[in-house]
């Protein structure tokens, strides 16, 4: 079983979003997944609630708690888990860092998000895990995106090469329980989906 970790000290990075929709395209390639919300806002579970497919399975759990959800979900048959955490909650996000086998942080393209991953890169540093920055709602066609990988470079850390755009189908999605590639199929919300499905996956089972 894989495990991959959403990390954010900041809020508004989009890792709900992420997670759920990577599950999703988990789901759709054959590999049974889990979103495991550690966040105490619940926004993947209230995303899982609005759905009317049964997979993939969310479920709410503290960090204290997350040896025996992980256990469950690989007794379970689970091939790959997300871990959707919370901001601001560096203890939470410490204990996912050290269970997951990937680091994923997203972060848009702006010089607030950009400063603000460092706190995050130094966690995953602690925990020693694999972690690759998803530069994520970025602006389509715009100049940032290069600039945002410049930024990451200098953190010494890899960027993933699928950039996720700024696409209304994205939040379209989210709000009714879906994800882009359920919600409009074929679109290029959709496409970067699946590619950074697939990049994950891959890098993840390379690190596992």
């Amino acid at each position: 079983m894989i495990t991959v970790a959403l990390l954010s000290q900041k809020g508004g990075a989009g890792k709900t979003t992420l997670a759920c929709s990577l599950a999703v395209e988990a789901e759709r390639a054959g590999r049974p997944a889990v979103v495991v919300d550690l966040d105490p806002q619940a926004s993947a579970a209230k995303w899982a609630d609005l759905r009317t497919a049964e997979t993939p399975v969310v479920t709410s759990a503290q960090a204290a708690r997350l040896a025996a959800v992980l256990s469950a979900a690989r007794a379970g048959g689970a091939h790959v888990v997300f871990l959707d955490t919370a901001p601001h909650a560096a203890d939470a996000a410490l204990m996912a860092a050290r269970a997951a086998d990937l680091a994923i942080i997203p972060c848009r393209p702006s010089t607030a998000d950009l400063h603000a991953i460092s706190g995050t890169i130094d966690l995953t540093r602690l925990a020693e895990t694999p972690t690759a920055v998803v530069i994520n709602a970025a602006p389509v066609n715009n100049p940032v995106v290069g600039q945002a990988r410049a930024a990451i470079a200098g953190y010494q850390v890899e960027a993933v090469p699928v950039v996720v755009h700024q696409r209304i189908d994205h939040q379209h999605a989210f709000t009714t329980g879906l994800a882009a590639t359920e919600w409009a199929a074929g679109s290029k919300a959709a496409a970067e989906l699946a590619a950074l499905a697939e990049w994950i996956h891959h890098h993840a089972e390379a690190k596992h």
